[in-house]
C-alpha cells in the first residue's frame, strides 16, 4: 500500500468500491459483505474481488443476478461515494478550499498542456486545485467517467488513492480522521503500508483458476 499512499501517516483506511445492482431505474449500491455471504466466502481487510466471488469472470464480465450486477469500478470511486468520503475527511484539514487533485492523462485526448502534472512510470498524473469538494468530480472527457486518482489538501493532513487498477481506494492521515471512515456507511477495513494490494492478497478466500 505504501506505493500508493505516503508511509507518514499515523493511520490508514482501504474502502472497498461497491458493486451495482439495478432496481428498475435505480442503481443500488452493494456491499462486498452481501456477496460474501452470498457465496459463502469472508469479507475481510484483504479481500479480492475474485475470490470473494469465486471467479475472474466476475471482474467486469459475468455478474451474480440477484445480487450485483455490475463489478466494482476498477480505478474509479463513484462519485456519491467520493462525496461521502471527502465529507469525512473535510473537518480533519485545516484547508478544506485548497486541495490538490491528480488524474491520469491519456496523450492523446487529454496531454498535461501547460498546467501542472505529475510524470510517473506508465502514468502521467494532471493536476488541479480546487474544494474538497471536488472529489466528486468527473475528471474525464464526457462520456467517460472518472474520479481522480490521487487528492490531497494543501496542509497535508490525508492523502486518498485510486490506483487505476485496483477495486478500492486508500487512505492515509491521522486517527481520528481514519476513525471517522471506518465507522462510517461506507465500507472499509483497516489498512496498514506493508499491505499487498493486487488481486492476489487475498489469503482467506480459495483463489480462484485464471482458466
Amino acid at each position: 500500500m505504501a506505493s500508493l499512499v505516503p508511509p507518514v501517516f499515523t493511520a490508514y483506511a482501504r474502502v472497498l468500491h461497491p458493486a451495482v445492482r439495478y432496481a428498475g431505474d435505480d442503481d443500488v449500491d452493494v456491499r462486498w459483505d452481501e456477496v460474501a455471504a452470498h457465496n459463502g466466502t469472508t469479507a475481510h481487510r484483504l479481500v479480492q474481488w475474485p475470490a470473494l466471488t469465486g471467479s475472474w469472470e466476475h471482474v467486469g464480465e459475468e455478474d451474480q443476478p440477484g445480487v450485483w450486477n455490475d463489478s466494482p469500478a476498477e480505478g474509479h470511486l463513484a462519485a456519491h461515494v467520493a462525496a461521502a468520503l471527502a465529507g469525512l475527511l473535510t473537518g480533519w484539514t485545516t484547508t478544506p478550499q485548497d486541495c490538490w487533485f491528480g488524474w491520469c492523462t491519456d496523450a492523446a485526448t487529454d496531454a498535461p498542456g501547460g498546467g501542472p502534472y505529475l510524470r510517473l512510470p506508465g502514468c502521467d498524473l494532471r493536476l488541479r486545485p480546487g474544494p474538497v469538494t471536488l472529489a466528486a468530480a468527473n475528471f474525464a472527457p464526457e462520456p467517460r467517467e472518472q474520479s481522480a486518482a490521487v487528492w490531497w489538501p494543501a496542509d497535508r493532513a490525508w492523502f486518498v488513492a485510486t490506483d487505476p487498477t485496483l477495486m478500492s481506494t486508500y487512505l492515509g492521515g491521522p486517527d481520528g480522521a481514519v476513525d471517522a471512515v471506518l465507522t462510517s456507511p461506507l465500507e472499509a477495513h483497516p489498512a496498514q503500508p506493508e499491505d499487498p494490494v493486487g488481486f492476489d492478497a487475498d489469503r482467506v478466500n480459495p483463489a480462484p483458476s485464471r482458466w
